[in-house]
């Protein structure tokens, strides 16, 4: 199944050169980006969605890397909010590096299978250096939000 950043991604969930210094902080941030653009969700029930499934085991990825996310029950289609940390944080990572690029994803509660091809997606759209490169340097939201949309063509190109 092909993935399409595009209709998943709002430009202003997408951040670059955020500052933060601890996992809750991150996690709490994501929720506001992400209750912006689902109103009728509370911060709190956002955060403790992301929060529950990090309880059971964090959710990086390793090379500084991670795609937390959770399932709600008002989301109608996977939502992604996409944060790079300027200076990199301790999230418990499979390989105990600290996290500087977050790959949040919010999907609806009863769409499992949806869930992990886009979850796989986002894994091996982020797998490539180069990107994760480019990400890292971005300097602007909007920089950081061409990019992923050019490579997200890219891969669906393939």
């Amino acid at each position: 199944m092909m993935m399409n950043l595009t209709s998943m991604l709002a430009e202003n969930c997408t951040k670059s050169a955020v500052l933060f210094n601890s996992k809750k902080r991150i996690l709490e941030y994501i929720a506001e980006l992400a209750h912006q653009q689902l109103p009728d969700m509370t911060e709190y029930s956002i955060l403790e969605a992301l929060m529950t499934r990090e309880k059971l085991g964090s959710t990086g990825i390793g090379g500084g890397i991670a795609i937390p996310h959770g399932k709600l029950k008002c989301v109608t289609q996977p939502m992604l909010v996409f944060v790079v940390s300027k200076e990199a944080i301790p999230f418990d990572a499979i390989d105990n590096q600290p996290v500087d690029i977050f790959c949040a994803i919010l999907i609806p509660e009863d769409q499992c299978q949806a869930h992990l091809s886009t979850l796989a997606g986002i894994a091996r759209l982020l797998s490539q250096k180069e990107l994760t490169k480019k990400i890292r340097h971005a300097e602007t939201n909007q920089q950081l939000y061409q990019l992923l949309l050019e490579y997200s063509a890219m891969e669906t190109a393939k």
